[in-house]
């Protein structure tokens, strides 16, 4: 638009309703978050760019389409963005999805982001897990010096099944048989004295010293002090992997001696489940993404609206370096 065209279009403003002035407004608002969202994933996608169908780096740029840089690849001919082969390829209203990461981090129920972000409430749900898909990687690799370990567990749920594998059950209901079963979930917790957590669901029933050397063995340093509860899972797979190990007997009361305790795992389960409550109740399938998001608030690397979108598609806060 050349600039006497632009003075003759803004020569109009004066002439707009107060309800085509805030329509206007709300497209140049639109507008302004499409554009946002577009430079952050532009920014994110930058470093990785490649033909999803080959994984060439050897492209050049084929127009744009949806506001978005569309690329061909030289080696296949496929054409791409920096949005393809993510999990927020194929997602509509950009222009939401900053606002949708703010009620990400102040944990709005599915229902309440929608209502705030204006889409509908199975948008809501999709969005949610497209956007922790990869955030809820950004995991220490490895937990160092004093390790506490501890497992906690959750009913099993088949929430949103189409077709159950069992009678169903009352909200909020119980499990039918008395202590720990196949009807209840194990989650594994291991966090380190310098807050570094991973956490992992084992599955159904107790925990086992098999289940341990497949979740905590990876993912602890081999001259680590385990310490946890009584639990002979532990003292068995510490034994076999050649691991320090030390237990605080809690059925006796003693829950510190000295260093020796489980009160940060223990800590951390307690958040969780107080989180994890207004939720009320969460699909087994889907509690991987809900432990990923409490670690993400817990963390506090991502604190942003817009680090959240970065995390989504694959770009983490750099560490810092001291």
């Amino acid at each position: 638009m050349s600039p006497s065209q632009w003075q003759s279009f803004i020569s109009e403003f004066t002439h707009l309703s107060p309800y085509q002035r805030n329509s206007a407004i709300d497209l140049l608002r639109a507008a302004s978050g499409a554009d946002a969202t577009i430079a952050l994933v532009e920014q994110a996608a930058k470093a990785r760019l490649a033909c999803p169908a080959c994984r060439s780096k050897h492209f050049h740029r084929h127009g744009h389409a949806q506001g978005l840089q569309r690329y061909r690849c030289v080696a296949c001919g496929r054409t791409f963005n920096a949005l393809s082969g993510t999990p927020l390829a194929h997602l509509h209203h950009k222009e939401r999805w900053l606002a949708y990461a703010g009620c990400m981090l102040d944990s709005f129920s599915v229902r309440k982001a929608a209502q705030q972000v204006a889409i509908h409430r199975n948008t809501s749900f999709r969005w949610r897990h497209r956007f922790l898909a990869l955030a809820k990687t950004d995991r220490p690799l490895c937990l160092h010096g004093i390790a506490e370990a501890d497992e906690m567990y959750l009913l099993e749920s088949e929430k949103g099944a189409r077709h159950l594998t069992r009678p169903a059950r009352r909200r909020g209901g119980h499990a039918k048989k008395r202590g720990i079963s196949n009807e209840q979930v194990c989650i594994l917790v291991a966090r380190d004295r310098t807050g570094q957590t991973r956490d992992f669901v084992t599955g159904r029933g107790q925990l086992t010293a098999g289940r341990l050397h497949t979740w905590l063995k990876p993912v602890i340093d081999h001259d680590v002090l385990l310490v946890t509860d009584g639990h002979p899972a532990y003292r068995a797979f510490a034994r076999e992997a050649g691991i320090s190990h030390e237990a605080v007997n809690l059925h006796a009361g003693i829950r510190v001696r000295g260093a020796v305790h489980v009160q940060n795992v223990n800590a951390y389960h307690s958040r969780f489940r107080q989180w994890l409550a207004p939720f009320h109740g969460v699909a087994t399938r889907y509690l991987p993404n809900y432990l990923g998001w409490r670690w993400i608030l817990d963390a506090r690397r991502i604190c942003s609206a817009a680090s959240l979108l970065g995390a989504a598609l694959g770009k983490f806060p750099q560490l810092a370096v001291t």
